[in-house]
This record gives C-alpha cells, structure tokens and sequence, in this order.
C-alpha cells in the first residue's frame, strides 16, 4: 500500500505544473496587451520585444480618452451587452421551462429547430439579415443590434436553462399546487428563486457574446454614432499605420466591463454551473 502511494505527490506536482502553464500560456496575450498599452511609441519599434519596456506610460490610455471616439463605442457596447443579456435571459428563461416542464406537441421538433440554428455559418446568414434588418429600418441602430443578438443567442441560452430547471424536482411545483398555488404562482414564488443561479450563468455568457461580437455589428452598423467597442477597435488601423498603442489601451480597457460583471455575478455563476452539471 506504500509503495502504490509513491506516484501521487509527483502526480499531483506534474499536474499542478501542467496547470500552470496552462494558465501561463492562456494569460500571455493578455499580460503582452497591457505591456504594448504602456509602451511608449517611440520604443515600439525601437526597443525590440522585451517581456517589460524599460519606460511606461499612461498617454496611449489618456489618447484613448481624451483624443478618440472610444468613450462612444464602450457606452454602445454596455448598452448593447446588458440589453441583449436581460432580453435574450428572460425569453430562454420561459423558453427553458417550456421544454424542461411542459408535454406540447412538436416538442421534439422545437428542440431540433433551436438546434439547428446553432449549425449555419454566420457569414451565410448576413446578407439575407441584412435585408431584412435594411426592410425594417433597423441597420445603423443599437436596437437592431439588439434584437439580432438576442435572437442568435436565444436558442442556446434555451438548452442552457433547460439543464438548469431539469435539476430542480418537479415535486416542489406538485407541492406548492396542492398547497393552492397556481402554476405561474409557483413558478414565481419556488421555480425562479431556485433558478437565479442559472439565469446568472445565463446573463453571464450572453454579455460576454454580446460584448465581444464582431461580424453583426460590422456588417449591420456604418453610423460612427452607433459603433460599438469591438468595431471601435478597427478606427486605430490607418491606412499605412496601425497605432498599437492605443488599440491595446482601448482593449485593455474593454476587459474592464467584463471583468467587473463576472466579479459581481461570480456565487451565481459557480452556482449556476454545478447546478447545471448535475441533475437529479
């Protein structure tokens, strides 16, 4: 038995160092933006690619600030982050306990359609989008937006709430009917506060979709007014030059939001998660 358990703390060291640089690696590009955001100009080019310059500055955020339109874009993307996450949790939230919950006919065949959606290419669905989004007077608007984000994160906020409400017994429902509720009164009053943790796993990955989403938000928004951050980002490309500083200030600075909104629905989301890993 003593000599079996020999490996284990060379096991664990290996895999302790295994993890570690795992998460070494998945943080260098992060830790590479900050370190560019606080580069002078002058030493991008001049001072090779040390892992610190030898001078840091805070002008290429104070540019970004001050000098740029970023302060529009961040404020669209907020916007349009936590619209889309309230709206897009709400409709998966009813759309979840239909297919958790209810015995309609066609069930299977929702289910399959929701799933379907997540199969097509995005490029493949932009130019009939943007048809119908031009028709109905919705291209260059944040609501436009919106409602497109809304509806392309709806069918696998879906799933996600399904799994969340599969993990709660039906016997809590049964028992709050027999004791007079009725279904929408036991919905609001056992079934929702059961599934807070899920919904804020749910508004988590939706804001983060949202805020990090490119292509929609390019192909859909020409309006310099109506940009959000991740578009806002390209304005530091010119024509023969790209200004790295200030586009790594502006990216560090995008994380702040999404750094923020995790921190606070941090207990739901660990809740959220393991709820929705084991049912029964």
């Amino acid at each position: 038995m003593i000599a079996g358990r020999g490996p284990r703390p060379l096991a664990q060291a290996g895999f302790a160092l295994s993890l570690a640089a795992y998460v070494a690696f998945a943080l260098f590009p992060l830790f590479w933006t900050l370190k560019i955001s606080l580069t002078p100009s002058s030493l991008l080019y001049t001072e090779g690619t040390p892992l610190w310059p030898s001078v840091t500055t805070l002008a290429n955020y104070v540019r970004v600030l001050r000098e740029s339109d970023f302060p529009r874009y961040f404020a669209n993307s907020i916007f349009v982050s936590v619209a889309t996450a309230l709206a897009a949790t709400a409709i998966a939230s009813a759309a979840g306990y239909a297919l958790s919950r209810l015995a309609f006919r066609g069930k299977a065949t929702v289910a399959l359609l929701l799933l379907l959606t997540q199969t097509f290419p995005l490029v493949m669905v932009i130019p009939p989008l943007y048809r119908i989004m031009a028709t109905l007077h919705l291209t260059n608007s944040l609501l436009g937006l919106v409602i497109v984000y809304t509806a392309f994160n709806v069918p696998f906020a879906s799933f996600l709430m399904q799994s969340f409400l599969d993990g709660i017994p039906r016997e809590l429902e049964e028992a709050a009917t027999i004791d007079g509720c009725t279904r929408p009164q036991a919905i609001v009053k056992i079934v929702l506060p059961l599934t807070l943790p899920g919904m804020g796993a749910t508004v988590g990955f939706v804001f983060t979709a949202a805020w990090s989403e490119l292509l929609f938000a390019l192909m859909l928004i020409n309006d310099e007014s109506s940009k959000t951050f991740a578009v806002g980002l390209l304005t530091f490309i010119g024509k023969f030059a790209v200004d790295w500083g200030q586009m790594m200030a502006a990216a560090v600075l995008g994380l702040v939001p999404a750094c923020l909104f995790f921190a606070i629905l941090q207990r739901y989301l660990v809740a959220g998660l393991s709820a929705g890993a084991v049912k029964g």
